[in-house]
């Protein structure tokens, strides 16, 4: 099993569909996933995906700086994945551009011959 390769996969599919259209993600979750955004904890695909879809940016792209793998289970039925990066994002409410450091960790669960997110944390970088 190549963790560098699947990582790589599953951030560009990841953050493709994020910009495509965040409902898009719902399939990556499952009813006992979880996220922490910004430190408010979310759990189930559907609350998940709900806060993605109603955060108040209308584009959003992702510049991947970094990202680092680990297997987090001596089965390999898990996998640690860290990314750094850019957020660039266009605000719903003035139309504005801004573009912001973040983090997202993801721990990803072996499902057959897939991998889901169990865990999601994701945090902007300020100051």
């Amino acid at each position: 099993m190549d963790i560098t390769a699947i990582a790589k996969n599953f951030t560009e599919f990841y953050y493709s569909q994020f910009a495509l259209g965040r409902q898009n993600l719902a399939p990556l979750y499952r009813t006992h996933s979880m996220l922490t955004w910004e430190g408010k904890p979310f759990q189930g695909g559907p609350n998940i995906v709900q806060h993605l879809t109603e955060l108040p940016f209308e584009k959003v792209a992702h510049k991947i700086s970094t990202f680092d793998a680990q297997p987090s289970s001596l089965d390999m039925s898990t996998l640690l994945i860290n990314v750094t990066g850019l957020l660039r994002v266009r605000f719903l409410v003035d139309q504005s551009h801004q573009e912001l450091q973040f983090s997202q960790v993801f721990v990803l669960a072996k499902e057959g011959e897939s991998f889901y997110v169990l865990n999601d944390i994701f945090r902007l970088n300020l100051g």
